[in-house]
């Protein structure tokens, strides 16, 4: 009779991780993990992970596409709201169109041009989803498979693990994947991102989280303040396949080296922000961008250790999604992305830093997103 009434409850798992640091006898922190399952997926269960720490913030991840689910983070006026784009139910992630909302990407972000790239004298294709191209991964990447996901004891942290095997959307090499989700006591989200192959492959992971710090309050991201450590952008052609040139910021709309209000020179940009900008840095992690939403004072800083960020102003969304959060209609630039990344197309731009993975090596990238008001 236990058994079965265990069995009963499991339906929804809660596990709650304690961790007090005690001050004149006063608890200082608090850090809790809840997990959910909030539906399947080819015949298996789906979980979200919903992390909170002792300031209140709130990250939700699901083991489908290691989907960022939720972001609820203060205002300056003490209230919480979800700063990401995402649906109400999971359901919403398996309709056509969904533009990667919260996803973790690969095997490539970004784009291959007409989906060929040589390694090593041999030519491969990668799956074309993209105007004859091949987009974050292809037909199914990353962001469409499910992934083995763990709670890592004493932390804050979520584990999740993918094999990608060799030949899958057409790119070589067993690929096994480990990304953990961490969130921090200072309201910020560490991603760190390990892969190793057994086959000289091409790699480049990313998240495709859309963001609008005025949690819904605001249609559009005009008035998102942003910043980007750069002073060089790669332009691209029609397809959005980079040129190979690395070109000057200065006096163009691509210049973000101070904060600038987006809406300031989108109207100048054709088809809108959707570019890879050459970071300012050097190796290891760095702040890079920065994006502040006034009227919620809400402030977002990105660093990474990767060499390049995508920027894309949410052209492509067009008010069709269903099943929204709160019904919100995400309509063309309601949200932004800050890819960090390598370039696009880098396997076939020889001037653009490899992305080559061979065997024995290991592929690390770190990104953290923190969130603070002002």
């Amino acid at each position: 009779m236990k058994k079965n009434l265990v069995a009963n409850l499991m339906n929804v798992v809660f596990l709650s991780i304690f961790l007090f640091a005690c001050s004149l006898g006063t608890s200082k922190q608090a850090i809790s993990i809840v997990q959910q399952n909030v539906g399947t997926y080819e015949g298996k269960s789906v979980t979200e992970y919903t992390l909170t720490n002792a300031a209140g913030m709130q990250v939700g991840i699901i083991n489908y596409g290691g989907i960022l689910t939720k972001i609820i983070t203060q205002a300056k006026d003490g209230s919480y709201g979800d700063v990401l784009t995402g649906y109400e139910k999971f359901d919403g992630y398996l309709q056509k169109g969904n533009p990667y909302f919260g996803a973790l990407i690969g095997r490539y972000a970004n784009r291959l041009a007409k989906g060929t790239y040589t390694i090593e004298g041999i030519e491969y294709k990668a799956a074309l989803n993209n105007n004859g191209q091949s987009l974050h991964g292809g037909l199914k990447g990353f962001d469409k498979v499910l992934w083995e996901a763990t709670v890592l004891p004493g932390d804050s942290s979520i584990q999740l693990i993918y094999l990608s095997k060799d030949g899958e959307e057409g790119y070589p090499g067993n690929l096994k994947v480990e990304v953990v989700y961490t969130l921090t006591a200072n309201n910020a989200i560490k991603i760190q991102y390990t892969a190793s192959t057994d086959k000289t492959t091409v790699i480049n992971l990313t998240n495709h989280a859309y963001f609008n710090l005025s949690a819904g309050k605001s249609p559009t991201i005009y008035d998102h303040i942003l910043q980007i450590k750069a002073s060089k952008f790669t332009p691209v052609d029609t397809v959005l396949i980079p040129t190979g040139a690395l070109v000057d910021v200065k006096g163009t709309p691509m210049d973000f080296t101070s904060p600038k209000k987006i809406g300031l020179d989108l109207d100048k940009v054709v088809g809108g922000y959707d570019h890879n900008w050459v970071l300012n840095k050097a190796d290891g992690l760095q702040e890079i961008a920065n994006v502040y939403e006034p009227n919620s004072g809400r402030y977002l800083t990105v660093a990474t250790t990767e060499p390049g960020l995508q920027f894309y102003s949410g052209n492509f969304l067009d008010g069709t999604l269903t099943g929204t959060k709160k019904g919100i209609v995400y309509n063309k630039h309601y949200a932004l992305t800050l890819e960090t990344q390598h370039f696009p197309d880098s396997p076939n731009q020889h001037g653009f830093p490899s992305t080559i993975l061979k065997p024995g090596e290991t592929y690390h990238q770190t990104t953290v997103y923190s969130f603070s008001t002002k």
